[in-house]
């Protein structure tokens, strides 16, 4: 078994910790992630907090093992993300983490949820901002490398980004994303100094996620040169680079995908699907994931994927997926130590 201080902080068997992804990380997948030992995230993303309470109550009826919330700070087309009203939801609900991403939460709100017991994290690729919210009373950092899938503006690499910023923000810990989906990944970041691993892109491809069996299926499917960085989707919430899976529509906008197109004119609907218990018209370049309820033309959806597609061939039961992906990164150390050890008594 891998103890490290994420493990030890949270009780939890193993530290794997998987992706708030909006519209995809709903009550199923992060509960099988808790029950599977890891310590599972519920992605809010536009939800409202009411609708949030239900999510929070759902998970909690599918496993009683600790959970995070997650809430980006951005206003978008539907309004503000993140709100004090979401806060107290996870106050009330007694969740155990909530974690921030796209900007550091204001110090207000990390002294709100720590006064009533709840730890704070946040996700970034910016080592600057990351010590400047660890000073502000935030608990733990997720390093975002540029290869994670989804809204992403880092561009340095993971294994270069992640032990600068275990040096940076020492002693708290530091968790490692972007690029792993595999045991080997693991491995490699627990070496780097990682506290655990956050695994979004493998999660997609799981029965227990909440995206579209077409998406799914295009995971498994892609290869690393399918993997493209872009900003063209987003009506919803324009200008935020994306990593995602290329199709028609990300190759036809190659070369001039800095922003967001404007809507072409007459307006055009790519597809539909449900959002907040609505029918949703899908714009051209809508940032809307494709979910089980989606229907329209998926060559010009956003397909959020990180890099580590290229190592996703299968979908399979999330539980059983996490509980591999740990077992093969404790036998690669377990081997390394052994042959360092070997090593050492030879030299002697």
């Amino acid at each position: 078994m891998i103890r490290t201080k994420l493990t030890d902080r949270y009780g939890i068997e193993l530290p794997f910790v998987s992706a708030g992804m909006g519209f995809i990380a709903l009550p199923p997948l992060a509960a099988a992630v808790s029950n599977s030992g890891g310590f599972g995230q519920l992605a809010a993303g536009a939800a409202p907090p009411e609708i949030l309470r239900d999510l929070v109550r759902a998970t909690q009826a599918l496993t009683s093992h600790p959970f995070a919330v997650n809430l980006i700070i951005e206003t978008i087309a539907f309004g503000p993300l993140a709100t004090e009203a979401h806060l107290r939801v996870c106050i009330e609900e007694r969740v155990p983490a909530v974690v921030f991403h796209w900007a550091p939460p204001p110090i207000e709100w990390v002294r709100m949820l720590k006064g009533a017991g709840c730890d704070v994290w946040l996700q970034t690729s910016s080592i600057a901002t990351a010590q400047a919210a660890i000073a502000s009373g935030v608990d733990i950092i997720i390093a975002q490398g540029g290869e994670a899938g989804g809204h992403n503006r880092g561009t340095t690499g993971l294994f270069t980004l992640l032990p600068r910023m275990v040096d940076a923000v020492t002693p708290a810990p530091v968790i490692a994303a972007g690029g792993i989906a595999d045991g080997r990944g693991m491995a490699a970041a627990l070496c780097l100094g990682a506290a655990g691993v956050c695994v979004g892109t493998r999660l997609v491809a799981t029965v227990e996620s909440n995206a579209h069996d077409e998406y799914k299926h295009r995971i498994t499917e892609a290869t690393e040169e399918d993997i493209a960085r872009t900003c063209i989707f987003g009506p919803e919430w324009p200008d935020a680079p994306m990593r995602v899976i290329r199709n028609r529509v990300v190759r036809e906008w190659e070369g001039n995908d800095a922003k967001t197109p404007p809507q072409p004119d007459p307006p055009q609907t790519i597809g539909r699907t449900m959002l907040g218990g609505r029918e949703y018209l899908m714009p051209k370049f809508a940032a809307i994931l494709p979910t089980p309820e989606t229907t329209g033309d998926f060559e010009e959806m956003c397909l959020a994927a990180g890099e580590s597609a290229a190592l996703v061939t299968t979908i399979g039961p999330a539980q059983a997926i996490v509980q591999m992906i740990a077992q093969e990164a404790e036998q690669i150390l377990e081997r390394q130590h052994t042959a360092v050890t070997c090593s050492i008594r030879l030299q002697r």
